[in-house]
């Protein structure tokens, strides 16, 4: 934004999680006056004025392998986004110069008086940000009418996106002239007058020298799709052009389908049976697995955070630490990531081993020496209260049009963060606590083989097979592989797992107090050769409220008797019933659920790992048939 403001380089604010999952790399954002783009990482400034000054960096090194296998090697960091404190307090400050760098995207402004339509660089526009502490009154503006008045002037609403991830501006002169130029003209002045109406787009642009006129309807659906040019194959985040023959689709500024991250998430648990110091050794294994020797640790011990992190051990114990580590690693227990990593097996190994590890600042759990309520047992098998967790997210990518699978991310291509391979990607952490649920694997087992071959469970197999079909193959225009039909469908004891969650989940936000919105899920779901099965409930949000105790206090024995009976009870019965009990996807609908709706389980986008998919109630409680259910009896 620096080069089109002569006052003020800041023009709004966003929250970190934002810049993850919201409008991170890539995103367009929209602010009060106008709308912005993300840059690319090879423009994000962590030091200003000549500042040498390194980063906060994020530490888990699971997920940087992880990271490492999908991205490459290059990746060495994870890193939180920009921020300094201060700009409150000092408007022209170091902080006020520090952020994510933007830049003004779609390039063609509209004036909300004459309508004019005109690129940014076309000076036919002016910008304005001279209040310090009000950036987010920033504008771009024409000067138009009597007395020369500044009136608004806004971004034109409409862009050009393909599956590759490319985004572009709308070809507007072209458009208007069916391919060619303006007779009168080199560089015409264009009208956009939007004309409503409740059919779609009714947008007309007009050249002012030659007349020529033309909706942007014609632009829209299939047909329009052959009267637009090849895309360009431009991502402007990072100001480059690549080969491309997709045809690109008109999208509205501000569509939900313009962008979609690509993001990998991984809890900070230490590895089952390891001591504190183990745990400490595997955080910093990146700046610990450069020492040869224990004459080294003096040294290290001077850097922060080794500091101050290790104060509770001598040195011959993190020497000894050491070698464990680099033993388990040259032994090969600690294999290369697969191409897909599997993040939630170590988490699935600490919360299901009988002992649990020793407390640190990042992961506190424990059992009621109680053990599961009495009246729970054919319920749960086991319990776990974590009074303290860590979850780190780190994003690899992003897709436009078509959303990531996290089964197969291949299937949707991801467009960069950088021009080359990046060293480092953004990340984000929260810190909150949660509750362990298994469900005992025999009851899991018995319920798995009685409905495998059911009528309902086929149903929904064929629903999976046919979205394969019609989400990629209607892309791409390929023909679908018979092969990868079923390729990521997750099972039976999924659907089961991930509707108890839900359930619970509802229930504990009218509970405790906590809304939907800041609770997350992790199903531990396996198969038959590695038997998983349980759901961890946890608070996700980057502030103190997931801190409090209030979602733990509800894994108390009477409270968690009380909850379950509640979520129970209440999926028995539907405010939709019975269009919602009877819901089954029948061909050739593609939609994967069954009975479920707002009213009995969806959850917010942010709480569900799997996007309100995989779930029917008949598979937990008896609803029609009571043997699909998992639980036919109330506890």
């Amino acid at each position: 934004m620096a080069g089109f403001s002569r006052y003020r380089r800041r023009v709004g604010s966003v929250r970190p999680s934002h810049l993850m999952f919201t409008s991170g790399v890539g995103a367009i954002v929209d602010l009060p006056n106008f709308s912005v783009l993300v840059k690319g990482l090879d423009e994000w400034q962590y030091k200003s004025r000549g500042d040498e000054g390194n980063p906060y960096l994020i530490t888990e090194p699971r997920l940087l392998a992880a990271v490492q296998a999908m991205l490459s090697k290059t990746v060495r960091e994870l890193r939180p986004a920009p921020w300094l404190p201060g700009t409150d307090q000092d408007p022209d400050g170091e902080a006020a110069r520090t952020g994510v760098p933007v830049m003004p995207f779609p390039g063609w402004l509209r004036c909300t008086a004459c309508n004019l339509l005109a690129r940014i660089d076309s000076q036919a526009f002016g910008f304005e940000n001279d209040k310090p502490r009000k950036p987010h009154e920033a504008r771009f503006f024409h000067t138009c009418g009597k007395g020369g008045k500044k009136h608004l002037a806004v971004g034109a609403r409409f862009v050009l996106a393909c599956t590759a991830g490319h985004l572009d501006d709308f070809p507007y002169p072209e458009f208007v002239h069916h391919g060619g130029a303006c007779p009168n003209a080199k560089k015409p002045n264009l009208i956009m007058e939007d004309r409503g109406g409740n059919i779609g787009a009714n947008v007309s642009i007009r050249c002012q020298r030659c007349d020529a006129a033309r909706n942007i309807r014609e632009a829209m659906g299939p047909r329009g799709r052959e009267r637009l040019p090849r895309c360009r194959g431009r991502h402007p985040h990072l100001d480059t052009f690549e080969p491309c023959e997709n045809e690109p689709y008109v999208i509205v500024v501000g569509a939900s389908n313009q962008w979609f991250a690509q993001t990998l998430s991984a809890l900070a648990v230490p590895q089952a049976g390891v001591s504190e110091l183990d745990a400490k050794v595997e955080k910093f294994w990146n700046n610990l697995q450069h020492v040869t020797g224990p004459e080294m640790l003096p040294f290290m011990r001077s850097m922060a955070p080794l500091s101050f992190e290790f104060e509770k051990w001598d040195d011959a114990e993190i020497w000894a630490a050491i070698e464990r580590r680099r033993h388990r690693a040259d032994t090969g227990k600690e294999a290369e990531p697969a191409r897909y990593p599997d993040l939630l097996t170590p988490e699935w190994e600490v919360f299901s081993s009988a002992g649990l590890p020793e407390p640190t600042e990042d992961f506190s759990a424990y059992r009621d020496p109680a053990g599961v309520p009495a009246v729970l047992k054919d319920f749960y098998s086991d319990v776990v209260q974590v009074e303290r967790l860590r979850e780190v997210r780190a994003m690899i990518g992003f897709t436009r049009l078509d959303a990531p699978d996290p089964e197969d991310p291949d299937l949707v291509t991801r467009a960069p963060l950088a021009k080359s391979k990046p060293t480092w990607v953004p990340a984000s952490e929260v810190r909150g606590e949660g509750i362990f649920l298994r469900v005992p694997e025999d009851l899991l087992a018995q319920w798995e083989r009685r409905v495998a071959d059911s009528m309902a469970m086929r149903r929904h197999k064929e629903a999976y097979g046919r979205y394969r079909e019609h989400r990629y193959s209607a892309r791409t225009g390929k023909p679908f592989n018979e092969e990868e039909r079923y390729r990521g469908w997750p099972g039976p004891r999924y659907y089961a797992l991930h509707t108890l969650s839900h359930l619970l989940i509802r229930t504990i936000a009218l509970e405790c107090g906590y809304s939907s919105a800041s609770l997350a899920e992790r199903i531990y779901a396996g198969t038959e050769d590695d038997p998983r099965g349980g759901i961890l409930i946890y608070t996700a949000v980057p502030d103190a409220e997931g801190t409090l105790g209030g979602l733990v206090s509800l894994a108390q024995p009477e409270e968690l008797v009380r909850l379950t009976r509640r979520a129970l009870a209440e999926a028995q019965n539907c405010s939709s019933d019975p269009l919602c009990a009877e819901r089954l996807p029948n061909a050739p609908e593609d939609f994967l659920h069954g009975a479920a709706c707002h009213v009995c389980l969806f959850v917010s986008e942010t709480t569900c790992e799997r996007g309100n998919r995989f779930l029917d109630r008949r598979f937990v409680v008896p609803i029609d048939d009571p043997a699909l259910a998992l639980y036919p009896e109330l506890p």
